[in-house]
């Protein structure tokens, strides 16, 4: 993606790096192994007695999504395929074996209990999040093409001056930005590779290159939380927390930005404090010298216009009543008509996290649709639970899994669990300041999840400039973690106390 990006060649190395795993013949075998342990649990849930769920009247359609289910879990927490990849399988597997254009003799409705709508299962591909995604893929494309993005970031370092302390903090508030509205890994590619000439200055025996090397992974991570569109769980999270047929909260993406922004500003400001401290500079100022390569013509102010207008229309959507999903599409059609992108840019577009996300709703429309979630609440006691228990077990899972797995599956894997166990715990909710809490918090969770450099892309970013020792990446990665989710889940209590979600 985004091979015109500035520090595109870093992106470049870090996915052949990512994917050798799935190609490596050290690995091959072990992932054939992984393989069938997935396939024979996967067959044990698909055909042991339905007595053993311990939910009366399930079906073989719902016992088969149950099963559907264990296979993604187990394929994305092992990662024996890339996460899009289990996606696509998910669908295709709803499709074939639980859907009315199934495999016919297994899918006989009057045997097998209530089918899924096969163009449900499809829909779940266009579903109004994925628009919010596209939409936001294409501004970041369009700023990139235009040069945009480095001017922007030129412009918005240089007040900053030169002190080696200020450029820290420029660097992870304008990266914390970026990552807002454009691809984290983007964004960290283009930082680091304007931090290259500044690494050159400073001495290798002080703790500068090592504190500016890893403000970029902490503050993309740490943006990403601000904006709907800022990281997939967040997408994830709205999903679900909107859904008409579902919680139906009504969270707009200018909410979410009203209480996310202030606290995305809070954390970046105190990891700007903590690195300072941990990584102090020996030398006392830096030079800037950033590149940039402005296109000239009428195609930048275009872009220039379309970004602002998106944006402030997201901001004012319960005032303009156009939700953020409609106003995602804008910039595509002024930008599509405009010829700003082509046929050849829309290729840039991050289709696997598309296929990713899209496989986790694939799975939420089948717990609802087939029945089975009105089946677990009524045969689990989930209104029993203690909300305190439901609120920490569910951030500790994200946040340990979204260290070692992709944070898009980590939260495609919890989100439609939780949110039916949210609705079923329906007002006891209220104590930990309700359903947004639990959903949102998960999403702040999965953000904050940063220990190793396989934990995100920034991460593995950062790691292979060879400045940053893993050692100093879980110190800082553990410390942040913490603060972050603390203030995080004291915010959403806040919130949820007031009311006003």
């Amino acid at each position: 993606m985004f091979t015109q990006y500035i520090g595109f060649e870093k992106v470049d190395k870090f996915l052949k790096k990512y994917y050798e795993k799935w190609t490596h013949p050290d690995k091959a075998m072990k992932k054939v192994y992984q393989a069938f342990v997935v396939l024979i649990l996967t067959l044990f849930v698909w055909n042991m007695p339905s007595s053993w769920f311990g939910m009366e009247g399930i079906t073989v359609v719902q016992q088969r999504l149950i099963a559907v289910f264990v296979f993604a879990m187990l394929m994305w927490i092992m990662e024996v395929v890339p996460a899009w990849a289990t996606s696509v399988a998910v669908i295709g597997l709803l499709l074939l074996f639980t859907s009315d254009s199934g495999i016919g003799p297994m899918c006989d409705a009057e045997k097998v209990g209530k089918l899924l709508s096969y163009k449900g299962v499809m829909a779940t591909f266009a579903d109004p999040v994925i628009m919010l995604f596209i939409g936001g893929f294409i501004l970041a494309i369009a700023a990139t093409k235009t040069g945009l993005d480095a001017r922007l970031a030129k412009i918005l370092l240089t007040p900053f001056g030169k002190k080696s302390e200020n450029v820290l903090l420029g660097f992870l508030l304008i990266t914390g930005l970026f990552s807002m509205f454009i691809s984290n890994t983007a964004t960290a590619a283009m930082m680091l590779t304007f931090l290259t000439p500044v690494f050159r200055q400073l001495p290798a025996s002080g703790k500068g290159r090592i504190a500016l090397a890893l403000a970029i992974p902490v503050a993309a991570n740490l943006g990403g939380m601000g904006t709907p569109i800022g990281t997939p769980p967040n997408t994830i999270a709205i999903k679900y927390l909107n859904d008409p047929e579902g919680l139906n909260l009504g969270i707009g993406f200018g909410q979410w930005m009203m209480f996310m922004f202030p606290l995305v500003i809070v954390l970046l400001f105190v990891a700007w404090y903590i690195i300072k401290k941990m990584f102090p500079f020996t030398q006392k100022t830096v030079e800037l010298q950033i590149e940039e390569n402005l296109h000239k013509g009428w195609h930048t102010p275009v872009v220039v216009v379309t970004f602002f207008v998106t944006v402030i229309l997201w901001l004012l959507d319960s005032v303009t009543g156009i939700n953020s999903y409609t106003v995602a599409l804008i910039p595509f059609v002024v930008f599509a008509l405009t010829g700003v992108i082509n046929r050849r840019d829309l290729e840039q577009i991050n289709w696997s996290v598309i296929w990713m996300v899209a496989g986790g709703f694939a799975l939420g429309y089948g717990l609802n649709a087939s029945g089975l979630a009105d089946l677990a609440v009524k045969s689990i006691p989930f209104g029993s639970f203690s909300p305190l228990f439901i609120l920490i077990l569910s951030g500790l899972i994200c946040y340990a899994l979204s260290n070692f797995i992709s944070n898009s599956a980590t939260a495609a894997l919890l989100m439609p669990i939780l949110a039916v166990v949210c609705t079923a715990m329906g007002d006891s909710l209220g104590v930990i300041g309700g359903t947004s809490t639990v959903l949102i918090g998960v999403a702040i969770a999965a953000s904050s999840a940063m220990i190793l450099p396989i934990s995100t892309p920034p991460n593995a970013l950062a790691f292979a400039t060879n400045l940053v020792s893993q050692k100093d990446m879980s110190k800082i990665g553990v410390i942040m973690g913490v603060i972050s989710m603390a203030f995080g889940y004291g915010l959403l209590y806040l919130i949820g106390s007031l009311h006003l979600l």
